[in-house]
């Protein structure tokens, strides 16, 4: 009787004592074994954890399955990876080991990750098809890696799933974004998706990924409206790029292969934690773990300027990033469509070509292309394939009534095929232009714009005038000011007469020999001429004898020679400052 009563006392603690032997340990979950709240998996180097959460903005009872920061490295709570993200568990405050708390398990039928709630209904599952274990559950497992990625491998080691193919709202290292070629295990591509607000990470309206169309930049959308863009790279690259807040050098990679094409970086071993994040408003980051401050630093932000989110400077505008906080303007050849609108700050209607085309027709004889460096190329571009050099990218655009600009640029490839010349061009507006420098290893590229052959040589002359006018000028007037200072110089003992200077330079100035003596740094005063002398000098400020226009005003020639010729240079050299009162 007593060795019965022994018996169900130790089997009764054995059965209080199971949920808590059946939870996981260390780095792994294995078959037989369950995660439940308050437990949690530590990645083997102990950067990441995989557990049940609530956001700090949400109801505790209202848990998530995702993996953060450990707080050994990051002290603020900070999720990368939500599993749930639409179907949250709830949580009734018992313990988390009380048999209706929600638990994550691996299944013995496929080998798939389960989490199912209080009441074993499925929140959240792997999905993986077509890997049935054939009796080998046992040596299944899910495994949480150090770089973050929680990965299924079967009982050969293989991976039959993981977490950096289905990824939520942040980016770290090792992680893709792009798209595969040739869809496999069901992931055809990688695209970050914001929250929805700070405290639900259910999809927000914001996501980030490679442009199906071209695999050639990579885009944020707002839905499915495009919101920002990146610039088009140049296929395969690797650049790297310091930022001095938090001494972290970021090292962003672009690779082209026969299966996929896709973007990712990596931080040097020591780096603080990095990551890109999409917010839910609308903005991609770059963020860094400050030590000294404890808190996540924002090393670049996305859409930077006013005018950089998509289309802001409308059809045929661009954004010029060389000005601070950026400013629309016109593509060369085109005028703004409204200008009363562009004044008071509103480009949606963009601009308008200043000067028609020439008629179809005739292989385009009647157009020339106006080159734009430094350019952030518009959005909508076709490829044309391979093309030999720029000349034949031109003429394919030139034969084409439709096409109004294009771009020649190198494409370099991982492929075995190797590298290859691209000819971009535009058959519609153009949109999203902007004017930027060279950016994380890309190129700025040279857009050319098709434009009547008249306006193009009509531009390039103006610019040629414009420039030759001022330096002939100038040429002109210092070689008549060494002429006359080189033979005044040689006039020995000849001077100026006081009548003279009185008469021609009306004021009190002092000579060339007053200004010899004493401190010339405090002696030093400037002749001047009065405002009856410029007008007479000048003609009146006639156009005929204005030479140009400068920083300071405009530029008369009449009134150098009028002052050269009437006041004879010093033996000494000294400076002339013409003052208009």
């Amino acid at each position: 009787m007593e060795w019965s009563r022994c018996t169900c006392i130790t089997a009764a603690v054995l059965l209080l004592l199971l949920p808590r032997l059946c939870s996981p340990a260390g780095d792994k979950l294995t078959h037989g074994e369950l995660l439940r709240p308050g437990d949690t998996i530590v990645s083997d180097g102990g950067a990441f954890v995989l557990g049940f959460f609530a956001p700090s903005d949400a109801t505790p009872a209202r848990q998530y399955l995702g993996i953060w920061y450990s707080n050994t490295t990051v002290t603020v709570q900070t999720v990368v990876w939500v599993a749930n993200r639409d179907a949250p568990v709830t949580v009734d405050g018992r313990s988390g080991n009380s048999p209706s708390a929600p638990s994550l398990a691996l299944a013995s039928d496929a080998s798939n990750l389960v989490l199912s709630d209080a009441s074993g209904r499925v929140a959240w599952t792997t999905n993986i098809t077509g890997a049935t274990s054939s009796g080998a559950a046992g040596s299944t497992a899910a495994v949480l890696r150090n770089d973050g990625d929680l990965v299924v491998l079967s009982p050969d080691g293989a991976t039959l799933w993981r977490s950096f193919d289905h990824p939520t709202d942040t980016f770290i290292p090792g992680m893709k974004v792009g798209r595969r070629y040739r869809p496999r295990d069901g992931v055809d591509g990688w695209r970050i998706v914001s929250w929805k607000v700070p405290g639900d990470p259910s999809p927000g309206s914001f996501s980030y990924g490679m442009d199906p169309n071209t695999s050639l930049q990579l885009l944020l959308w707002n839905g499915t409206r495009i919101h920002w863009r990146t610039s088009a790279w140049t296929g395969y690259m690797t650049a790297g790029k310091y930022h001095g807040a938090t001494g972290t050098v970021i090292y962003q990679t672009v690779v082209d292969s026969d299966e996929e094409i896709y973007a990712s970086f990596s931080v040097a071993d020591g780096a603080p934690p990095t990551r890109y994040v999409v917010t839910d408003a609308g903005k991609y980051q770059l963020l860094s773990w400050d030590r000294n401050a404890s808190a996540w630093a924002t090393l670049e932000s996305w859409p930077s300027r006013a005018c950089s989110p998509y289309g802001s400077c409308g059809a045929y505008g661009y954004c010029d990033h060389s000005q601070a906080a950026g400013a629309c303007k016109c593509l060369d050849g085109f005028e703004p469509a409204s200008q009363g609108e562009w004044s008071r700050g509103v480009f949606s209607r963009g601009c308008r070509r200043s000067q028609a085309l020439a008629p179809c027709g005739g292989g385009g004889e009647g157009d020339a292309f106006l080159a734009m460096a430094n350019m952030k190329v518009p959005d909508k571009f076709v490829l044309l394939g391979n093309m030999v050099s720029d000349d034949e990218c031109a003429a394919a655009c030139r034969r084409n009534c439709s096409c109004v600009a294009y771009a020649y640029k190198s494409l370099r490839s991982s492929r075995a095929n190797g590298d290859m010349a691209l000819c971009l061009v535009w058959t519609g507006e153009l949109v999203d232009a902007q004017m930027i420098g060279a950016i994380w290893g890309v190129a700025a590229e040279t857009l050319n714009l098709r434009v009547p052959a008249g306006f193009a040589g009509k531009k390039t002359g103006t610019k040629t005038v414009k420039i030759l006018l001022p330096v002939l000028a100038s040429v002109l007037i210092v070689t008549c000011i060494v002429l006359f200072w080189f033979c005044k110089s040689r006039a020995k003992g000849k001077r100026r007469s006081s009548e003279s200077e009185k008469k021609l330079v009306p004021g009190s100035v002092r000579t060339s020999s007053e200004l010899g003596e004493g401190n010339p740094t405090e002696d030093l005063e400037f002749p001047s001429i009065q405002f009856s002398d410029i007008a007479v000098a000048t003609n009146n400020f006639s156009k005929a004898c204005m030479i140009g226009r400068g920083g300071f005003g405009k530029v008369y020639k009449v009134l150098y020679f009028y002052y050269i010729l009437q006041h004879p240079f010093p033996s000494e050299p000294m400076h002339i400052l013409f003052h208009l009162n």
